[in-house]
């Protein structure tokens, strides 16, 4: 069986399906035909430009990047267009968060130095400061109906497709990166360098495919369109996106970069999709809500898929209950692993655990063995097999996360977890956020879920503080609810009637709203500087 291309894959389904739509975005509607060919053009201007790959991968250590990168500072629209035409180009396509400051973004720049950047146009007011970064020497604009004038410098994207006359002479390979920049939830971004043949079987449902035929074949039936209401900016909807559109799958992509319950409900009724994406609490809360208050006909509805953030027991249920022909899927993965493991619930039997797929495996605490199913142990949650190459430009980081175990190379997620008996995965956390009080370890997702479970609470974030007597103590930022008010006590009885005293929080600290990231997880960097500053006050 042979390796593929993302490209290539793109133009198979396109000779097969060359009228199905693709992708739908506001008043964008693009074929499979029509995106292969506006890919192909975006692929020979950039060689064109003397944009591609410099160094081939086996000539290179697994930090090493021989390829042009570039940035894309994007929300959905064309953003499967602009990673795929990058990759036919043999450019690496990197993720830049638009929900980042002029300052961070900046920051990434300098670390990933791209020679050019493809970005929406309403974005260029807010980082006008920061584009060109130094090291591009190519910017290339998207229209998004927005009346603001374009960077100084820039070229449309029109006008750069319109300058293509011919194909040039490129022959990506299945080596080619295709770089995943991590979430920076609990410190600054990494760059995750993937081949794209392991990231398409991976993290895109794809295969090593013997022939053309055999897409073919695959992509015969399109099936109800999948609604990617999560940032592509993200790995987790990048990932359900492409899983979809490169099984002949259409994709409606969600059209605006602030969540509104409303108009996703209404984008799912309308164009009767069949599996629909969100991000745990910060999307689950706000659509059990909406189902509530308004009538939508969502019976072609069959799953909705979770992931990037945890997603709390009573918004699953709620969903559930809301729209019982569903099945809700539990997805957990990160840059760095890809997909890992599904759990999927339906009305009536909500899984706790998630199912593995090839290669993921617990590897023990003094990384010394895998574990098997049944063990007490709680390890850290590997996977072995078609893992990324490594961090770009980071040698120590690449050997510290994907060393070898048992003469197998791993990578390790810093996620924490053990194997229930009938072999799935029962997952506690990142490691970075276990707070070590008195001796005894608390795994801050777990005392998360409890307090959400709280009629009062509209949302939780815990982190750990120094503390004389602890070494460190367990402090709740806590958001709620309009109507009664609730103090320590409640808040403190509500969690000691369902854990372990040591892990239920010394302080809750009443905020207006707990911080989260553009993607929808938690911003514990502001949740750790803000109960230092309560101790301090």
């Amino acid at each position: 069986m042979g390796e593929w291309t993302i490209g290539a894959v793109l133009d198979a389904i396109a000779q097969a399906a060359p009228d199905r739509l693709m992708t739908v975005c506001g008043d964008r509607r693009s074929t499979f035909g029509e995106s292969a060919e506006r890919t192909r053009r975006l692929a020979n201007f950039l060689a064109g430009q003397g944009f591609g790959a410099h160094r081939e991968r086996a000539d290179l250590q697994n930090w090493e990047c021989g390829q042009d990168r570039v940035a894309l500072l994007m929300h959905n629209d064309l953003y499967p267009d602009m990673v795929i035409g990058c990759l036919k180009a043999r450019t690496v396509p990197v993720n830049v968060n638009y929900n980042y400051t002029p300052r961070e973004v900046a920051e990434l720049f300098d670390y990933l130095r791209p020679r050019a950047v493809i970005y929406h146009r309403s974005f260029g007011p807010k980082f006008a400061d920061v584009l060109p970064p130094a090291t591009a020497d190519l910017m290339i604009s998207i229209d998004d109906d927005v009346c603001v004038p374009q960077l100084t410098g820039a070229t449309t994207l029109d006008d750069a497709l319109a300058q293509v006359d011919g194909d040039r002479d490129i022959a990506a390979t299945p080596d080619d990166v295709m770089m995943v920049c991590t979430g920076g939830t609990t410190g600054r971004p990494k760059g995750v360098m993937w081949r794209q043949s392991d990231t398409y079987v991976i993290s895109m449902n794809g295969a090593d495919h013997d022939s053309v035929d055999e897409i073919h074949a695959k992509v015969t039936h399109a099936g109800a369109p999948w609604f990617a209401v999560s940032p592509l900016m993200h790995a987790a909807g990048m990932w359900t996106a492409f899983a979809a559109l490169l099984n002949g799958i259409p994709v409606i992509l969600y059209d605006r970069t602030k969540f509104d319950p409303r108009a996703v409900l209404e984008t799912a009724q309308h164009h009767k999709v069949g599996l629909m994406t969100m991000v745990g609490d910060a999307y689950a809360g706000p659509l059990v809500q909406e189902l509530r208050a308004g009538d939508y006909d969502l019976s072609s509805l069959f799953a909705i898929g979770t992931g990037g953030a945890a997603t709390n027991p009573k918004h699953q249920r709620a969903l559930l209950d809301l729209l019982p022909q569903i099945t809700l899927i539990n997805g957990y993965g990160s840059s760095e692993t890809g997909n890992v493991g599904f759990g999927r619930s339906q009305r009536g039997d909500r899984k706790e655990t998630f199912e593995l797929r090839e290669g993921a495996l617990v590897l023990s605490e003094d990384y010394t063995r895998f574990l098997r199913p049944g063990e007490d142990e709680i390890g850290f949650v590997a996977r072995g097999g078609r893992i990324p190459l490594g961090y770009f430009d980071d040698e120590a980081a690449t050997r510290r996360t994907f060393p070898v175990v048992d003469g197998q190379r791993v990578v390790i997620s810093g996620d924490r977890g053990s194997l229930a008996p009938d072999g799935t995965l029962q997952l506690y956390g990142r490691d970075s956020l276990v707070v070590n009080t008195g001796g005894e370890k608390v795994f801050v997702e777990e005392v998360e879920e409890v307090l959400r479970t709280h009629p009062a609470v509209a949302d939780a974030l815990v982190v750990g503080r120094p503390s004389e007597r602890w070494g460190e103590e367990v402090v709740a930022l806590v958001s709620l609810h309009d109507g009664p008010q609730v103090g320590h006590e409640p808040l403190h009885a509500h969690c000691t009637a369902t854990l372990a005293r040591f892990k239920t929080p010394k302080e809750f600290i009443i905020v207006e709203q707990v911080r989260r990231l553009g993607n929808g997880k938690p911003d514990y960097r502001w949740a750790k500087a803000a109960a230092a500053q309560q101790v301090t006050a």
